[in-house]
């Protein structure tokens, strides 16, 4: 099986591909402090837990990741626990199929260009990618497969950490659908804020890319993934498709790619 490992800021996820399908997947904190042991050690924990798994066989890893310190640890662990298994890291050197169209390719993150690989393989292009994460990114990919150009937002999490933080009668609530946009109470008016406000952004940042990224923009293909993504789809009128385990589908792509 192939395992894939998806390091965020804020989460790190990981998934076991039997063939083209995520047999089994995990999401757990980022943190930036746990060693390459640790992080063997948590892994051989979720194998041995997960009841569909048995005697599982690891045949190949493919990494990506936006925090450095964990990718230096990722790779040791790698090293260390799996020497004798192929390791693909989506770092510069590694082909990934898609050019990059922007003012300096390296600042873009490694998980975004892996999310443009699987969303034009799995939907073709043009699309947008919307990836509610740490931050919610949007991510412009052209008819020919170029990644093209990107809008980064603050994300649900840092949202609503940010007004509880500053307001003095506020606090973090469960993030659910309130009975309605007009609320009734301070709780599902910040439910209300945040996943209809969250929407309303996506539609109108989805729009005006949309416009930009092709002469019909109902030929854009809108595609919704990450962490939050569930919160907002049902809400959006942009979205065309949420499919949770794009980076991984894309981590096993660039992972062919480079093995076969």
């Amino acid at each position: 099986m192939l395992l894939t490992i998806d390091v965020s800021n804020t989460h790190t996820v990981f998934g076991l591909f039997e063939g083209d399908e995520v047999v089994e997947h995990w999401r757990l904190a980022t943190d930036a402090r746990r060693t390459a042991d640790e992080l063997a050690v948590v892994l051989q924990g979720l194998l041995n837990l997960s009841p569909l798994l048995k005697n599982v066989d690891i045949s190949g890893i493919s990494i990506c990741s936006t925090v450095p310190s964990v990718l230096n640890e990722m790779r040791e662990m790698c090293r260390r626990y799996y020497g004798d298994v192929t390791a693909v890291i989506v770092e510069p050197g590694v082909r990934t199929g898609v050019p990059v169209r922007m003012d300096n390719p390296k600042e873009v993150g490694a998980d975004r260009i892996v999310n443009a690989l699987a969303a034009i393989d799995q939907y073709g292009g043009p699309c947008v990618i919307v990836d509610f994460g740490t931050a919610t990114s949007f991510d412009a990919v052209s008819a020919k497969g170029e990644y093209v150009g990107a809008v980064t937002a603050p994300g649900v999490e840092i949202s609503m950490e940010a007004l509880a933080a500053a307001g003095a009668q506020l606090h973090k609530v469960e993030l659910v659908r309130p009975r309605s946009v007009i609320a009734k109470n301070t709780v599902e008016a910040l439910q209300a804020g945040i996943i209809y406000g969250f929407a309303g952004q996506v539609d109108g940042i989805v729009e005006r890319m949309a416009a930009e990224l092709a002469d019909d923009p109902d030929d854009v293909t809108v595609v919704a993934t990450g962490a939050h993504a569930a919160l907002v789809v049902s809400e959006a009128r942009s979205i065309d498709i949420h499919e949770p385990w794009l980076t991984l589908i894309g981590l096993r792509l660039i992972y062919n790619r480079n093995t076969t």
